[in-house]
């Protein structure tokens, strides 16, 4: 039992952390509804559960990786869930982004239980993640924090408390809200230098070399000058955490201007055929809206990234 991790939904996120937590040596017992995604964490070692309360029977720690926090919920307390095979004591680290008070009402009822929970929330791609350049940040009793350091540094390279239950799933949202604005600007960036006839790859060094300079740059400028959108999440994704990120700016009174900004920006992305593509193509909406070509959608044929003469 003392390296045994429960991992429940084996997603982008959860295959890099199932990859990284073998290589670390832990033993790992999986579950997922995609029959797809079980196979392939056979394939890497992990043990196929036939049920969530299966994968959390015996295990030290329960890791979830899941689309929101109402498919968590369901994953812990629903038919066959966590809290089935749950002994008492267990650590249940929760890596979906979710919403905060989602995350304390859980906590709570799961304590009535003898069970303990911290919202887990990680930042970075899964493209990140399979390098390990994640980092955590978490919400939970701080003795409860210290007990999941080792889980932690088996798929991160670093972890942060940022205070009771829910703190981890508001922190996540802040880091991306600012990384969405920060990819709206990009974007709205190279639009303009895209139809100003710039050399594009010139460009896009420029902003990396220059003041502006960020990770965001790194990891998404040139998906955004190529248009590949190959996804490392989905634009739908990035949709529903900015509505969570609206909801908390309405919970405390905060303006949320530029915020507001990008979720209209990715619904259109939505409603246009990207929502399975990458977050990176909001850079055809507003190519679009420049009046620019945009490549095919998921509903077309897509064609290949051409710069205007």
């Amino acid at each position: 039992m003392q390296k045994c991790v429960g991992i429940v939904g084996i997603g982008f996120m959860g295959q890099a952390f199932t990859a990284n937590l073998l290589r670390a040596g832990f033993s790992l017992r999986g579950f997922d509804k995609d029959s797809g995604r079980m196979k392939e964490f056979q394939d890497q070692g992990g043990i196929a559960a036939s049920s969530a309360a299966e994968a959390a029977r015996g295990a030290r720690w329960v890791l979830t990786s899941l689309p929101n926090s109402a498919v968590v919920r369901e994953a812990v307390f629903g038919p066959g869930g966590i809290a089935e095979g749950a002994e008492r004591g267990l650590l249940i680290t929760d890596a979906t982004t979710s919403r905060p008070e989602d995350s304390a009402s859980l906590a709570t009822e799961l304590e009535d239980r003898g069970i303990r929970f911290l919202d887990a929330a990680v930042s970075g791609t899964s493209a990140m993640a399979w390098k390990k350049d994640l980092i955590v940040v978490a919400g939970g009793k701080p003795e409860d924090f210290e007990a999941c350091r080792p889980l932690f540094d088996g798929f991160a390279k670093a972890a942060y408390h940022m205070g009771p239950v829910g703190s981890g799933a508001l922190a996540k949202l802040i880091i991306n809200l600012v990384l969405d604005c920060n990819r709206l600007g990009l974007a709205e960036g190279l639009v303009l230098g895209l139809k100003a006839g710039l050399n594009m790859d010139s460009l896009l060094v420029a902003l990396k070399e220059g003041a502006a300079g960020s990770k965001t740059m790194d990891q998404k400028g040139a998906k955004m000058i190529y248009a590949d959108y190959t996804p490392e999440s989905h634009l739908t994704t990035a949709l529903k955490d900015v509505r969570l990120m609206l909801e908390q700016g309405q919970r405390f009174g905060v303006p949320m201007l530029l915020t507001s900004i990008f979720a209209q920006i990715a619904q259109i992305g939505v409603e246009s055929g990207y929502a399975k593509y990458d977050s990176s193509s909001i850079m055809e909406v507003l190519r679009q809206m420049a009046g620019l070509p945009t490549v095919k959608t998921d509903k077309e044929e897509r064609q290949p990234f051409t710069q205007p003469e």
